[in-house]
């Protein structure tokens, strides 16, 4: 493979177009366990003192279950604060020690990019080295890690560490097409993830010339590269090769699209997107809804105060500016609810995981609209009733406090609000529940 050389990204990046600051996503993250915040909680009691430090992550470790060590590592891999993401690589060790540790490429290639963002340089060389030796040298084995490592130095930002690793897989005489492949996708993916699109374009280009077709996900990686630094002439450029090469511009391709216009506030851009996948019968999913809804400032604001949030389509429509309720109207014409929902003789049930807390206050809206028509005669009533009716919002496991769901806590407000007979189920705390016939009696 030709030697790419080392872009110089300040020269184009600074005359990039100035977005306003979208409004922070009222968004579930991934949450620690209990013990995992006992151990962090511990941790920053003995700040200072190392050899305790090393203790508790020794006891944690020992204690735990496989789960919720490995969270608690990812946890410390992705930390920014230092007292914590200096427990990685002890916390990595005591896990290698365990007797369910398998040993895994993704996993070392995390520890060797957080340790190299901490300047911890040569335990990171010291991990590469030992990890190559693991692998007994064999090319094939050592490329796909190294592959990882440009991964995982990528999500750090890392821009020497991606280039240092390229140059060792350069190295590598490796015969597998499969192996030459997946090398220009991890390089492709990671310039992308640097801010580097027209780098990973010319490595698309490279990629050609070597004898493989651009695949999907390269082109996909690439309009998510122009699209989130506000260059939407080349996200579009590479929206129409990608057609060219006979790779559909499919939901994922397009949702994309989306989170890249919607990112800088081009509201209009995503409307008139959409209705080119309506054109092109490209189907909505709930990650459309996200990120649509992410970028409407307006119900971001609202959903602040579910206490008085709409309780209607039509009450929101009206408070909404012009081009979100356009996003809106693109968006409840869909079928992401018919297909969400689940309708059978003994049970209907809406299962509200995955959604964003936008995406769950339109779905409750427009779920409410559906079952007034099932219920109310007409051509698309039903004529058997279900004998239960569900909610399904899901524990918490994901939100920013473990076990405080916010979908749940705005879809309880809305169903007091709606004076709805639908409650919390005794035997699932993360479902509300009412009979069929008692949600019929309510809505008509």
């Amino acid at each position: 493979m030709a030697a790419l050389q080392l872009p110089l990204p300040l020269q184009w990046r600074n005359n990039k177009p100035s977005p306003p600051p979208p409004p922070p996503p009222l968004v579930a993250k991934c949450a620690l366990s209990k013990q995992s915040l006992r151990l962090l909680s511990s941790v920053d009691a003995a700040a200072g003192d190392n050899s305790a430090g090393l203790r508790l992550v020794r006891k944690f470790v020992a204690s735990t279950s496989k789960a919720v060590a490995l969270e608690a590592l990812s946890h410390l891999l992705s930390s920014d604060v230092h007292r914590h993401a200096s427990l990685a690589l002890p916390m990595y060790e005591r896990i290698t020690e365990t007797r369910w540790f398998n040993w895994n490429s993704k996993l070392v290639s995390e520890v060797i990019a957080s340790l190299d963002k901490q300047g911890w340089l040569d335990e990171a060389e010291t991990l590469i080295s030992e990890s190559v030796e693991k692998l007994g040298f064999r090319d094939g084995e050592v490329a796909i890690f190294y592959c990882d490592l440009i991964d995982s130095f990528s999500k750090q930002g890392s821009l020497k560490g991606v280039f240092d690793t390229y140059d060792r897989l350069k190295r590598i005489d490796s015969d597998s097409s499969n192996v030459k492949r997946r090398v220009f996708e991890s390089m492709i993916n990671g310039l992308c993830r640097l801010d580097l699109p027209r780098d990973a374009e010319k490595m698309m280009a490279e990629m050609r010339e070597a004898g493989f077709k651009p695949c999907a996900f390269e082109f996909r990686s690439v309009i998510n590269g122009y699209g989130k630094l506000g260059f939407f002439d080349e996200m579009r450029r590479i929206v129409d090769e990608m057609e060219g090469f006979d790779c559909v511009v499919d939901t994922i391709c397009s949702n994309i699209v989306l989170s890249c216009y919607g990112g800088h506030g081009e509201l209009s851009a995503m409307a008139s997107w959409m209705q080119r996948m309506k054109n092109s019968g490209t189907a909505f999913t709930i990650r459309t809804y996200n990120s649509v809804l992410n970028s409407c400032a307006t119900i971001m604001s609202m959903l602040e105060f579910p206490k008085l949030v709409p309780l209607t389509i039509e009450e929101l429509l009206q408070e909404l500016p012009k081009e979100e309720a356009l996003l809106v109207q693109e968006l409840i014409g869909s079928s992401v609810l018919i297909d969400t929902l689940q309708w059978g003789s003994s049970e209907a049930k809406l299962d509200l995981h995955g959604m964003h807390l936008g995406s769950a206050y339109l779905i409750m809206l427009q779920w409410v609209e559906e079952l007034k028509l099932r219920f109310g005669g007409g051509d698309t009533a039903v004529t058997v009733i279900p004998t239960e009716i569900k909610v399904v919002c899901g524990k918490g496991k994901h939100s920013n406090v473990r076990g405080e769901s916010p979908i749940k806590s705005l879809v309880s407000e809305m169903m007091i609000r709606w004076n709805s007979p639908l409650r919390i189920d005794r035997k699932n705390v993360a479902t509300f529940i009412a009979k069929g016939s008692t949600v019929r009696n309510w809505l008509c």
